[in-house]
């Protein structure tokens, strides 16, 4: 099984953008096997979130061989030539470890803070993935579209992969799910997607046609993860940060209708993790390897939680691969 480390990425009152947490974080992950450190997006957080593109390029000069990828940026509220041109740039700094993860977004803050509106944002979507698929891809670009239009455009230096790093995309409706197979090369499900829905998404999404130009199709679940010597001893290192985090999800999420599920106990939110003893652990990886993943992204930290329970946590994890 493949393994990705979320990183924890929310700043604290008075922090400095530093990341050293990270920084260490994803030089053990890198050490323990992990395939991937992984980043999120998000805007308009009063205690601070570190911006995801100069922290993925920043990770990227810290660490030697762990893949980099996001899960994921919102693609409609970038200038599409910006980004593909930024992501270009850090896949070659990295030596050729980038993957690209996508989102739609689901905050009314954030689009209206990009001066971008929301009813737009699948066409936005769209349009900002076929650029950079072209301009990672082609010599030269020339594309008229909705909100972009480009002449006898390219990138130079073009991303260091060959033909192009790989896209993932996440969601969980069925819109999203056609998307992804057309446009991209993997899917990522939300953290709090249910064991008892996935078999059904997996088998929906691999059902769709793939696109021209698509290099696979992988199944990449996010879950939420903690390694202990005793299921005890994961709960009492885990509940208390988790649930402030999910505290805070509740509001976020109050125009998402997922909400719900960040207002369940903890028995519910073991029961879509890999959550316990490194037993317990093992077996929830390897049941999420018979449904059908390909790799699965654990969120270890939730703000609030020590760094040494969170190294402890990873060395875990790297025992099983």
């Amino acid at each position: 099984m493949r393994l990705g480390l979320y990183l924890n990425l929310y700043g604290t009152p008075g922090e400095r953008p530093a990341l050293e947490d990270a920084v260490e974080q994803a030089r053990l992950a890198e050490q323990a096997g992990f395939d991937w450190i992984v980043l999120g997006e998000r805007h308009l957080h009063r205690p601070g979130y570190h911006e995801i593109l100069t922290s993925l390029t920043w990770l990227a000069a810290k660490t030697d061989r762990i893949g980099l990828a996001t899960s994921g940026i919102v693609a409609p509220l970038y200038d599409p030539v910006v980004l593909a041109e930024t992501l270009a740039h850090i896949d070659v700094l990295s030596g050729g470890r980038l993957t690209a993860g996508f989102v739609l977004g689901y905050r009314p803050e954030e689009f209206a803070l990009y001066g971008v509106t929301q009813a737009e944002r699948v066409a936005r979507f769209e349009e900002s993935l076929t650029i950079l698929t072209r301009l990672w891809t082609e010599d030269e670009v020339t594309y008229d579209g909705k909100f972009t239009s480009i002449r006898e455009a390219f990138l130079s230096p073009r991303p260091l992969q060959n033909p192009r790093p790989r896209l993932w995309n996440g969601g969980r409706v069925s819109a999203v799910l056609e998307r992804t197979a057309r446009m991209c090369d993997g899917w990522t499900t939300s953290f709090n997607e249910l064991d008892s829905d996935l078999p059904s998404k997996i088998a929906e999404y691999l059902s769709y046609p793939s696109g021209e130009g698509t290099l696979g199709r992988d199944v990449i679940l996010c879950r939420e993860g903690f390694n202990a010597p005793t299921s005890q001893d994961a709960r009492r290192a885990l509940e208390e940060p988790l649930r402030d985090l999910y505290d805070a999800y509740t509001g976020w999420k109050r125009t998402s209708t997922d909400a719900s599920r960040y207002t369940q106990g903890w028995d519910d939110i073991v029961a879509r993790s890999v959550i316990g003893s490194p037993a317990e652990c093992a077996e929830r990886l390897a049941h999420y390897e018979q449904m059908g993943a390909d790799g699965i992204i654990l969120r270890i930290q939730p703000p609030g939680m020590p760094q040494a329970d969170v190294l402890r946590s990873i060395e875990a994890f790297g025992n099983l691969l």
